[in-house]
């Protein structure tokens, strides 16, 4: 995208924006062609992570070059989902899909020389297939997922997805369902993405829309509650947020059909 064209779509993005009182939007930044991008992308103050069922590319976020590569087809890992990079770790979750039963893990890597340094497995996990997890007020939050048809698991839908509360040892705390209108949304895949915002909102994602939905913990009861759908360049999967330029929060996604990463600005 040209420096111009992008020009003009953020102005434009910018008075619709003011005249409408949105309270927010997704300001196109930056594109990196990547061709390994077909998952998702995690990301950290200096370099971002393209995720890709059995390989993890990181690249510099100053100009998308690869700086180190990690391959475990050799280890049976099969599909990778998505990743967060928490205190100098990139944490993965990592599932079968589309086997039956679902059997999930998360797979722990040292981003400094991008080696497989741990990993938790969750077996056959009760609530489904993860698909992400994050960190929010010192406890993991995942997402786990379940799918319509042929990739459905014991006669369940999509409408069994959820995300499940854990303390820092892996224990179960709360979990929730997501609102109908992001069911019927995500179906027939599922809830692919997810990171918490520095503004303690939940940015997820479906498989392939151009959307990214924002949600909050309800005050009660068992379903998130949805705030808005923010339109995005994004295709779906995997996402991630960067909070690393002060001022500032940048969302990290990616476009499969273009094999592309994209840089938004969260206004």
């Amino acid at each position: 995208m040209s420096r111009l064209k992008s020009l003009l779509i953020c102005t434009f993005l910018l008075f619709l924006f003011s005249q409408t009182g949105f309270a927010q939007i997704l300001l196109p930044a930056k594109e990196f062609d990547v061709k390994e991008a077909k998952q998702a992308v995690a990301v950290d103050a200096q370099y971002f992570y393209v995720i890709n069922n059995s390989t993890i590319t990181k690249h510099s976020k100053a100009n998308g070059k690869i700086v180190a590569t990690w391959d475990g087809a050799k280890e049976g890992i099969v599909h990778l989902n998505s990743g967060v990079v928490i205190e100098g770790r990139l944490y993965c979750a990592n599932s079968n899909y589309p086997e039956i039963p679902m059997t999930s893990s998360v797979e722990i890597f040292d981003v400094k020389t991008l080696t497989h340094v741990d990993t938790h497995s969750f077996g056959i996990a009760q609530h489904g297939s993860l698909t992400w997890l994050d960190q929010k007020d010192g406890h993991w939050f995942i997402g786990f997922a379940h799918y319509a048809g042929k990739e459905s698991s014991e006669g369940r839908d999509v409408r069994w997805t959820s995300l499940v509360k854990y303390d820092m040892e892996w224990r179960q705390v709360e979990a929730w369902v997501f609102p109908k209108n992001l069911i019927d949304l995500f179906t027939p895949k599922s809830n692919s993405g997810g990171a918490w915002g520095a503004d303690g909102l939940l940015y997820c994602t479906g498989h392939d829309r151009a959307e990214v939905y924002v949600l909050k913990l309800p005050k009660s009861g068992y379903t998130l509650e949805y705030i808005r759908t923010l339109p995005a360049p994004i295709e779906g999967q995997g996402i991630a947020i960067d909070r690393a330029v002060p001022g500032k929060a940048l969302l990290y996604g990616i476009q499969r059909s273009k094999h592309t990463v994209t840089v938004s600005e969260i206004r």
